[in-house]
C-alpha cells in the first residue's frame, strides 16, 4: 500500500508521466554498500592494494582478471539482498500508469525484482554476463559457483570461462573507460524528455555522463530526494534531504 510523503503525493497525483531516476542511495538501503564510500575505498585499498575505480575498469579486467573477479564477486554482488520501500512503491506507481520509466545507475536488478517493467539500466546488470568470443549468456549464479569445473583453468583460478568455446565470461555492466549503452542511453533520453515530473532520488548528481540526463528534463516538476545535497537542489521544485525509502513508500 503506497504511503508517499504528502509532498510528494501532491505533485504524484497532478502528474500523468512520471519518470524517477536513482543511484547507489536506492540500493544501500536494502543493504547493497556504495563502493565508492570512504569504507568502501579504504576496503579496497587495504585488501587489494588498488583504489575499487581502478579494479572495475576495463584495464584491469583483462590484465589482472582473476584479482577483478575476486573483488567483483565479493563486492558487487549481493544475491541474498530483496527489494526495499523505495523499489516497491516505484512498482506499484508503474503499475497503476503513473510511472512511465526507472533510469537506473545501479546494476543490482532490484527494480525489476520488485515488479517495475520499463527500467533503463545505464551501466547494465551482474545478473547477466556473456562469453566475449561466441556471446553465450551466463546467469549470476554461474559466476559465482567456485565449485563449477568448467570456471577453473589449468591453475586452478576461478575465472570464469565458457563452457562453449572457452572464452573469458564478462559480466555485462559497463566498467570504467566502457561507453555507456547508446540504445540504453537513447531510451532513458527519450523517457525524460517526456516526463511531465522527473523524481530524482538516492544520487548526488556527480558520475557523468549519467548525471548530465538531468538537462534532458523539459517537464514543469522536478523532485530531488538525497541525504546530501546536489548540484542541481536550485533547480527542484521540492528538495528532500531524507532516506529515500521512507520518503516514497
Amino acid at each position: 500500500m503506497l504511503n508517499l510523503d504528502s509532498r510528494v503525493k501532491e505533485l504524484v497525483n497532478k502528474s500523468e508521466n512520471i519518470v524517477f531516476f536513482g543511484g547507489a542511495g536506492v540500493s544501500t538501503e536494502s543493504g547493497i554498500p556504495d563502493f565508492r564510500s570512504e569504507n568502501g575505498l579504504y576496503q579496497a585499498q587495504s585488501q587489494y592494494g588498488y583504489a575499487p575505480e581502478e579494479m572495475l575498469s576495463h584495464t584491469f579486467f583483462i590484465k589482472h582478471t582473476e584479482t577483478f573477479y575476486d573483488y567483483y564477486k565479493k563486492n558487487m554482488i549481493y544475491p541474498d539482498v530483496k527489494p526495499n520501500k523505495a523499489h516497491y512503491a516505484l512498482a506499484e506507481l508503474e503499475e497503476k500508469g503513473k510511472v512511465k520509466a526507472i533510469v537506473t545507475q545501479n546494476i543490482d536488478g532490484l527494480h525489476q525484482l520488485a515488479g517495475s517493467k520499463n527500467v533503463y539500466e545505464l551501466h547494465g546488470s551482474v545478473l547477466r554476463n556473456y562469453c566475449m568470443q561466441c556471446h553465450t549468456f551466463y546467469d549470476v549464479s554461474y559466476i559465482m559457483k567456485s565449485e563449477n569445473s568448467a570456471a577453473n583453468d589449468e591453475t586452478g583460478s576461478q575465472i570464469p570461462k565458457c563452457i562453449k568455446c572457452g572464452g573469458l565470461v564478462k559480466p555485462d555492466v559497463v566498467l570504467y573507460e566502457e561507453p555507456l549503452d547508446q540504445s540504453v542511453m537513447a531510451g532513458a533520453i527519450g523517457a525524460i524528455s517526456k516526463a511531465d515530473l522527473l523524481i530524482v532520488g538516492g544520487t548526488s548528481l556527480v558520475v557523468y555522463p549519467a548525471s548530465g540526463l538531468i538537462n534532458y528534463f523539459r517537464g514543469n516538476n522536478l523532485i530531488l530526494i538525497n541525504k546530501s545535497t546536489t548540484q542541481y537542489d536550485r533547480r527542484a521544485n521540492l528538495v528532500i534531504h531524507e532516506s529515500i525509502g521512507e520518503v516514497l513508500g
